[in-house]
């Protein structure tokens, strides 16, 4: 143990481990300023090098901060803390309206696919060295990305949008470079990208997507990335419009050198037209998962870019897992091919019941939001006693606070399974626990 510090270790993986512990136990809290690396070198009697050698480790798990000569840090929200933690436990008798998950009447039955890419399998086994893209869930992806004015580039198949994202920023960033997050946002891309030691810098978002000013602000202060959700974003349900992806695109192009990823969050659960952005920039992404409209347990998701960083992307999946398994990309290409989700049936479906939540609080003067998808949001002047209240009447909402950086107060509900009942019950619960709403902005 050195002094105040509940530091230990001779090699920078026992420096790190130790300082990891600490936070965790909560010895080291957030905030708090580490010792200068020299001195903690001078007291552990090492080299510097490898107390620097600990402390980019921190940084790249997203465990502390350094801000130049004022030190490092432990952050303020560590990665070890993440946000799912803020959610609410669902006594016996309450109505759930909190996960964001898919009505299971509107999933495809995947018996059928799974047999029918077991028994190819059967025939022909893939072997290490094989490719990595089933050709024919390739040749269908691209068809679909070209019809709705995707650019033309190479694909890679990763185990869903969060890894795709995941994977672009690991092949572009370092630790300290900032990225542009949506706010209020997709709670576990704003865990992430503090977890691989990068900052965030929040772009407010309304219903058409990203607000340009805010964009071209972040872009000048320097940003290195932005992640866009193009529609259905999650969890306002705000869908990227032709206009503001005009405007989006004029701002990325005064920015060529800024890293873009675009995740295509409603892609089978929607009808609304997409609006890419993707290039305008020298380097881009763009990712679709299968989740949504076939299951979150069918991990997969189609992603595709400029060549330098579907490369790089391609070339650190091979020293991991190598690919995401071709029986379940087998199965994937046999749902495309039987139809077995109907896009305009389930969008239909979805927004029936969103829009008919967003009417039943306007007439009880409470404004939402939700112009995609299955989610409607409701700013709140008090989240907390807003969750409380709600919880009291038989309603388990989202805390906004999973969703936020700087944005205001907010719950998220999940309309995916509710009825027309369900929906006046439970706008009369909104109403009695917010009141009416301020003005219809997210700023």
């Amino acid at each position: 143990m050195l002094g105040e510090y509940p530091i230990s270790g001779r090699r920078a993986a026992d420096i790190s481990a130790s300082i990891e512990r600490a936070v965790g136990a909560g010895e080291l809290r957030p905030g708090q300023l580490l010792p200068p690396m020299r001195e903690l070198a001078e007291r552990l009697g090492v080299n510097p090098n490898t107390v620097a050698a600990a402390y980019r480790t921190l940084r790249e798990r997203g465990v502390i901060e350094t801000a130049g000569r004022r030190g490092s840090r432990v952050r303020s929200a560590p990665a070890t803390t993440g946000r799912d933690h803020i959610r609410v436990d669902v006594p016996e008798g309450v109505r759930d309206v909190a996960q964001g998950n898919p009505d299971p009447a509107l999933l495809p039955p995947l018996g059928g696919a799974f047999a029918a890419a077991a028994a190819e399998g059967d025939r022909a086994p893939v072997l290490y060295g094989d490719l990595p893209v089933e050709p024919e869930l390739a040749r269908i992806a691209r068809a679909g990305l070209d019809a709705d004015g995707v650019p033309d580039g190479p694909l890679a198949v990763v185990s869903g949008a969060l890894d795709g994202v995941e994977r672009v920023l690991a092949a572009h960033l370092k630790p300290g470079d900032t990225v542009a997050v949506e706010d209020p946002g997709w709670g576990r891309t704003l865990d992430l990208v503090p977890a691989l030691g990068l900052r965030t810098l929040p772009v407010g978002v309304d219903d058409e997507g990203p607000l340009e000013c805010d964009v071209r602000e972040a872009l000048e202060a320097g940003a290195r990335a932005l992640i866009v959700t193009d529609r259905a974003q999650n969890p306002t349900g705000a869908a990227v419009s032709g206009p503001r992806a005009h405007a989006l695109r004029a701002v990325m192009r005064e920015h060529p050198e800024v890293l873009l990823i675009e995740d295509d969050h409603g892609h089978g659960i929607v009808d609304l037209p997409l609006h890419p952005l993707a290039g305008t920039t020298r380097h881009w992404a763009f990712v679709r998962s299968a989740a949504k409209a076939y299951g979150p347990d069918l991990r997969l998701a189609v992603l595709t870019g400029d060549a330098v960083t579907v490369d790089r992307v391609r070339g650190r999946h091979r020293l991991g897992p190598g690919w995401v398994s071709r029986l379940m990309q087998r199965a994937l290409v046999r749902l495309w091919a039987d139809g077995a989700v109907d896009t305009a049936g389930v969008a239909a479906s979805y927004g029936r019941r969103r829009e008919a939540l967003i009417a039943a609080l306007d007439r009880r003067g409470v404004a939402s939001y939700g112009r995609s998808g299955m989610n409607v949001w409701v700013p709140v002047p008090d989240e907390t006693g807003a969750v409380a209240r709600l919880l009291h009447a038989g309603w388990a909402v989202a805390p906004g606070a999973r969703f936020r950086l700087s944005a205001p107060p907010g719950i998220r509900v999940t309309v995916s399974t509710l009825t027309g009942d369900d929906i006046e019950a439970l706008a009369d619960a909104i109403a009695s626990a917010v009141g009416p709403a301020p003005a219809r902005s997210y700023d």
